[in-house]
């Protein structure tokens, strides 16, 4: 493990971030909101960062190993999510103390989409553009843009990608060349983007919030230029484009790229993990607008509506709204909450524990159930026609046993600082899933949260946006040793 190296591509990674305030100052000129200047000074305080780090170590040349590649895809969101909160402390419009401005930051940045901040649709618009951003930036992972870019500069990119993309399955590529995958999922991520934009378009919205709204609706993210987030619109044809969006975001991208290369559909309907995360919305939605209906909650339409848009927005972890599911009757709003859970398909821009792994462990518990009848079986794990190895098996129930247990524990750590269980419950399983809504206190925003729970809720969002071992792995001795 080389200390130059990695301050070298950390540098150059930050000065390559810095690029991305430069929109924000445009967007502040051409609004005369009059914070470009704070925009301004973040960039020269990131590049000034990078530089120091960069230029003596620019000679630095080595391959990178997957060891490295853990240590620099979390030092790297930690470092970004620091350095992405700067705009926010200097500018006097948002007027955010540090930790409140990390917090948004890293939500930002981990796609969670919880927020400290009240009155979103008073804020400067360079303001409003740069929460959307951040979003969309983290939304397939900076780090799988500078595999792309990295190569040309004599950094390989391999041992980066496989602790950046999501799921169990890290070590399938789409193409031969790593660079040309992280480009292939980029000209998709792009395409996606453009065309929910022109969609949100054509619905009414004007080019601003359809610009923000695209970033935050692919990347799964949640934020909004509006307190109401969706709701502020009203529109059953505004839901309906985000609801499609989601979905399709919340799908492999894997999946996306075949049916380009292949122009075909086929593909999400033969493979497990779409079909399975198809009928559990459907089944979730079904049984959550017939509680609406029976409680008499929203009308016909309106618990259609209300029910499919926050059953696909929860389950997502996308967590945007039109409704204050918190208030719905019964155990719904728990209910959505451990569909949060399941989250996203594996290589998708989707939080939680990913569909793969739950199908895993449904099946792996059936298989011990025939085990207890037919003890002399041998019963394989199968997804679809393929037959899942036993390390991957063990793998997948390692990852939930840690989930589980680090859940807890954050959850003890936040109750601990005086929040009450409802609240801290639902504010850690949000972070961990990087969902972004919760119930309680912190129904409508997070600001009146203790310090010190808000940056256990950061580390949350660290921790499940890089799927916990990435970053847990650095807390081993075993690691460090040559």
């Amino acid at each position: 493990m080389s200390l130059r190296m990695i301050l070298r591509i950390l540098g150059l990674l930050l000065m390559l971030f810095s690029l991305t305030m430069m929109p924000p100052v445009l967007i502040s000129l051409l609004f005369q909101d009059g914070l470009w200047e704070a925009f301004a000074a973040a960039i020269a305080i990131t590049v000034l960062t990078g530089a120091v780090m960069y230029l003596p170590n620019r000679r630095a040349r080595k391959e990178l190993r997957t060891r490295d590649g853990f240590l620099i895809a979390a030092l790297f969101w930690s470092v970004l999510g620091l350095f992405g909160s700067l705009p926010l402390m200097l500018a006097d419009a948002s007027a955010l103390s540090v930790t409140d401005a990390v917090f948004e930051s890293f939500s930002g940045l981990t796609t969670t989409g919880a927020t400290v901040i009240t009155g979103i649709d008073f804020l400067p618009e360079s303001i409003l553009y740069y929460r959307q951003q951040l979003q969309w930036l983290g939304g397939m992972g900076i780090v799988v843009l500078a595999v792309a870019i990295l190569p040309t500069l004599g950094v390989g990119g391999m041992a980066l990608y496989r602790t950046e993309i999501p799921g169990p399955l890290k070590d399938s590529k789409l193409t031969p060349r790593i660079t040309e995958t992280a480009k292939a999922l980029w000209y998709i991520y792009a395409a996606l983007t453009l065309t929910c934009f022109l969609a949100y378009l054509a619905a009414g919205m004007d080019w601003f919030d359809a610009l923000g709204h695209s970033f935050s609706t692919v990347a799964i993210g949640g934020f909004s230029t509006y307190d109401a987030s969706i709701g502020h619109f009203d529109s059953a044809t505004v839901e309906l484009i985000c609801v499609g969006f989601m979905i399709v975001s919340a799908m492999s991208f894997s999946l996306h790229f075949m049916a380009w290369r292949g122009r075909q559909l086929k593909h999400y309907l033969q493979d497990p993990e779409a079909r399975f995360l198809l009928l559990f919305l459907a089944g979730l939605t079904v049984i959550t607008v017939i509680t609406l209906w029976l409680t008499a909650t929203y009308d016909t339409q309106r618990g259609l509506r209300h029910g499919l848009f926050q059953v696909v927005s929860v389950a997502t972890t996308a967590g945007f709204g039109v409704a204050d599911f918190s208030a719905w009757p019964g155990a719904l709003p728990f209910l959505l909450f451990v569909a949060a859970f399941v989250g996203g398909c594996s290589g998708s821009t989707g939080g939680g524990m990913k569909v793969i792994r739950i199908i895993l462990i449904l099946k792996q518990g059936m298989r011990e159930v025939m085990r207890l009848i037919h003890p002399s079986a041998v019963i394989a794990v199968k997804v679809g026609k393929v037959s899942v190895p036993d390390g991957i098996a063990q793998a997948v129930w390692g990852f939930f046993s840690v989930y589980v247990m680090l859940f807890f524990v954050m959850l003890v750590g936040v109750m601990a600082t005086g929040v009450d269980q409802v609240t801290a419950w639902s504010t850690v399983a949000s972070a961990l899933n990087n969902l972004g809504p919760a119930l309680g206190e912190a129904s409508s925003h997070y600001g009146d949260l203790p310090v010190l729970a808000k940056w256990i809720l950061v580390m949350a969002m660290l921790l499940g946006r890089l799927e916990i071992f990435t970053v847990l792995v650095l807390f081993t001795p075993a690691f460090w040793r040559k």
